[in-house]
């Protein structure tokens, strides 16, 4: 009798002549072989430069121009494009560090009857024009008619409530609207050749840390009135032209361009490499404002927050920081306020003989 402890168990059996290995069939053949050389940039789906090209088809698919340089050509590269001016949604705005819209549709609101005419008066793109029931009519609604039915904008009647809605609750619309694709920013050392180009001496500026949209159309048109050739706004902790600012703007962002700065120190640095003459405004400026030597010299106001002012990164790469004479009683003066001071300080400088 077989004692049940020696019972191999099943499966355990050990094969007593060892056969042929069987192969794999050829299966890890191509593992061997090694990876594919990388796809390009912009045959990556995922890759912004593929998302770019997809964009760009799509756009030349549905009727549109074909981009002066496509996103097969590399990304980041700087576009001959006039500021205002519409893009293709989806593309990157130049200068600003390939950043794209996050949607699709990021058109903007111009409300309000002095900023939808100057925005029709200078040939904006615009999709819709939207117009309240029983508007009082007068010279500028008239005209606001005349150049959307020239140019061809659908004109679409509303009732107030849903012109509310689409200009915003808190939007003083007066009845009109207009719809435009986002903003296209211009290229900061673009915005400088032009200006040079047309033999004139620069005068822009600059903002520093300034969120408040209603600061931004308030410096845009001060830039327009003293004679100033554009506005530079960085492209982080800053604020954009929004519909707000162009209804603060009262029609001169349509006129003045506004150019982003994907990096505003290293643009500075490469306005002073150019000839220009950087000033930041600041409350404890060295250097008082009627005393400013530098006005008729190429120049760049920075113009700093509210609250916080000048970074110290753009206060140390500033020629000169300028302050304004006030009186002891006032803390400070807004930042749209501030900027108009100077400007027109260093227009009345320049039309001094």
């Amino acid at each position: 009798m077989k004692n049940p402890g020696n019972k191999p168990r099943a499966g355990a059996v050990r094969k007593g002549r060892k056969g042929p290995q069987v192969g794999s069939g050829g299966q890890g053949r191509q593992a061997l072989e090694g990876r594919k050389p990388t796809p390009k940039a912009e045959d990556r789906p995922y890759h912004p430069a593929g998302k770019r090209k997809a964009a760009a088809e799509r756009y030349e698919a549905a009727g549109g121009k074909k981009k002066v340089g496509s996103a097969a050509e590399g990304a980041g590269s700087r576009q001959a494009r006039s500021p205002g001016a519409a893009r293709p949604a989806g593309a990157a705005r130049p200068g600003t560090g390939g950043r794209a819209p996050k949607s699709s549709d990021e058109s903007e609101m111009v409300t309000g009857r002095n900023s939808v005419l100057e925005a029709l008066r200078a040939k904006i793109p615009a999709t819709t024009l939207y117009m309240a029931a029983r508007i009082e009519f007068d010279d500028r609604v008239k005209e606001i008619l005349q150049l959307a039915t020239s140019r061809g904008i659908p004109i679409l009647e509303v009732m107030r409530p849903e012109l509310d809605r689409l200009a915003g609750f808190d939007s003083v619309h007066q009845g009109v609207a207009l719809k435009v694709p986002p903003y296209e920013y211009a290229h900061p050392m673009e915005l400088l050749d032009k200006v040079i180009s047309r033999g004139q001496v620069p005068l822009l500026v600059a903002l520093d840390g300034i969120t408040d949209p209603r600061n931004l159309g308030a410096i845009i048109r001060s830039v327009a009135a003293f004679g100033g050739h554009g506005v530079i706004v960085p492209q982080r902790r800053s604020v954009g032209l929004t519909a707000s600012a162009w209804k603060t703007s009262a029609g001169a962002a349509a006129r003045t361009p506004v150019a982003m700065a994907a990096n505003l120190n290293q643009t500075i640095k490469d306005y002073k490499q150019r000839g220009v003459f950087v000033l930041g405004l600041d409350g404890g400026g060295d250097v008082s404002l009627p005393q400013l030597q530098l006005a008729k010299e190429p120049v760049l106001i920075v113009v700093g927050s509210e609250g916080k002012g000048l970074s110290r990164l753009v206060t140390e790469n500033c020629d000169a920081v300028v302050s304004i004479p006030i009186n002891s009683g006032t803390e400070s003066l807004n930042a749209g306020i501030a900027a108009s001071v100077t400007l027109y300080q260093i227009s009345t400088l320049r039309a001094a003989k």
